[in-house]
């Protein structure tokens, strides 16, 4: 299937008086990665926020299209029916349940596409629900092997090493079979020979599930590095795009965001 896997048209997202997000118009080709970069507060995870339905913007549209099926409207549905559509995403801020393990944080990621309701799974007398709970299990299981966790199932997922809670969220996010993931800032907190193992944890995330990905990001080597082309926000709005080389060098983006010395690099 041919045209791109997610599209913003003429977004407008105010608070009040503030134009957090300003006529963005922007593509992500379909099993593309690509980085939605900009300082602190330009927008970027508004936009995140806006594609996910946690916001509804005041004008404009989000089209998403599915591995299968038409391209469709997803703005204004709520989160949960726009990730069973297939778009996962992750947080800045890491938001796992700490108390819960590894296994069980991932089975709630699946949970979105289950078919029997949650109290059947407390009864004896749906077999077919609690058939369903083994197969999330087992497939929760799996994921985390897949994304190097195993030995982290029964671990509490506070208790794990930052860099392994980054990727759990992200295995949560994968249990709900997207075809679409976004990832907010997955290299904050990590050292550097996290981030650089990050840039290949990343094209493997993209090959092995056949996922499109936008990503936003501060460090500039990930972005540089695994990023096939790159959109630019300032104060809401767009500035540039293009591919890495060709951002590096343009300066309205040296000049509201990368600097001289990044440029550079």
């Amino acid at each position: 299937m041919s045209g791109p896997a997610l599209s913003l048209r003429g977004l407008v997202l105010r608070f009040g008086g503030l134009l957090a997000v300003n006529d963005l118009t922007m593509e992500v080709p379909r099993g593309g990665i690509v980085g939605l970069i900009g300082p602190n507060g330009a927008g970027k995870t508004s936009v995140f926020n806006v594609v996910t339905g946690f916001y509804k913007p005041a004008s404009g549209y989000v089209e998403f299209s599915p591995q299968e099926g038409p391209a469709r409207k997803i703005t204004g549905l709520p989160p949960h029916e726009i990730c069973r559509a297939g778009l996962a995403r992750t947080f800045q801020n890491i938001r796992l349940f700490g108390n819960a393990t590894a296994v069980e944080n991932v089975m709630a990621g699946a949970y979105v596409r289950e078919k029997s309701r949650w109290w059947m799974n407390i009864l004896p007398l749906f077999p077919s629900a609690m058939r369903e709970e083994r197969e999330i299990r087992e497939s929760a299981a799996a994921m985390l092997e897949r994304l190097g966790l195993e030995k982290y199932m029964d671990a509490a997922a506070s208790s794990l090493p930052y860099g392994a809670q980054r990727r759990l969220e992200i295995a949560r996010a994968l249990s709900t079979k997207p075809s679409f993931l976004l990832l907010d800032e997955p290299a904050a907190g990590m050292n550097p020979q996290e981030s650089a193992e990050l840039l290949t944890f990343i094209r493997n995330l993209r090959d092995e599930f056949s996922l499109s990905i936008l990503l936003i990001e501060h460090d500039m080597k990930v972005v540089m590095g695994v990023c096939e082309h790159i959109w630019v926000l300032d104060q809401g709005s767009l500035i540039a795009n293009g591919k890495p080389d060709e951002i590096k060098k343009d300066p309205r983006v040296i000049e509201a965001y990368l600097g001289k010395e990044a440029a550079n690099a």
